[in-house]
């Protein structure tokens, strides 16, 4: 079901088809010291994934890493778990009328779980904003979709393609956040202030963890920024 990677760190991994490829999707729960879980880019919910949410805490705050990435199924956490506080990210709060949010994303983690978990935004990009998060005793970097990493656990049809467009096997920047940006500049600023992070572990929103040099490794699948 979950598979904890570090103390008080989960993840939980389930299909997901863009444009035709299978290039799955992460969600990421973290245990906070008081018990209260803190979930980004929810998964679907099933019977079997709502007992085991309750048996490794209470679902507290929910957060999606964009607006375009881990939202659909936040009404259904909230209808499940009535006490969870749902978060937006920029512009978020403007597709999703739908949703009564109890806060904003930002640059500066909410107090809430400010004790373990450190954030940004990754900033620059024509439309989208995304927020990046830093478990800090794990020192695991939680992404959404500035880097992928796709490699043979994915089915065959995506591993060629992924070839194709030179994504294949390692963290790598998709397509259309490259053409996406605007301002260069301060998406530098943004990977800089990542970089400042000490992970040793990156979950990224599509494809397998990172755990083996993943500072090196992020920073290399920026290296067409600098």
């Amino acid at each position: 079901m979950f598979t904890e990677l570090a103390s008080n760190i989960f993840v939980l991994s389930e299909p997901l088809s863009f444009y035709g490829l299978q290039i799955g999707r992460n969600m990421v729960v973290v245990r906070l010291p008081n018990g209260e879980l803190f979930v980004n880019s929810p998964a679907s919910l099933t019977e079997d994934r709502i007992a085991a949410l309750n048996d490794l805490g209470t679902v507290r705050y929910v957060t999606p890493s964009s607006k375009l990435h881990g939202h659909l199924h936040m009404k259904d956490y909230k209808y499940t778990f009535p006490d969870a506080k749902l978060f937006a990210a920029p512009g978020l709060d403007r597709r999703r009328t739908d949703l009564v949010f109890d806060g904003l994303l930002g640059s500066t983690p909410d107090e809430r779980w400010s004790d373990v978990i450190d954030q940004t935004a990754f900033l620059g990009a024509f439309w989208i904003t995304e927020i990046e998060f830093f478990h800090r005793p794990s020192k695991t970097l939680i992404i959404g979709d500035i880097c992928y990493n796709l490699g043979p656990k994915t089915p065959l049809k995506t591993r060629l393609a992924t070839q194709l467009l030179g994504m294949y096997g390692d963290l790598s920047v998709p397509l259309d956040l490259r053409h996406m940006m605007k301002n260069e500049a301060a998406a530098r600023h943004s990977i800089d202030q990542i970089l400042e992070w000490d992970f040793e572990r990156v979950i990224v929103g599509h494809g397998s963890v990172v755990e083996h040099n993943p500072k090196r490794r992020f920073r290399e699948a920026f290296d067409w920024l600098y």
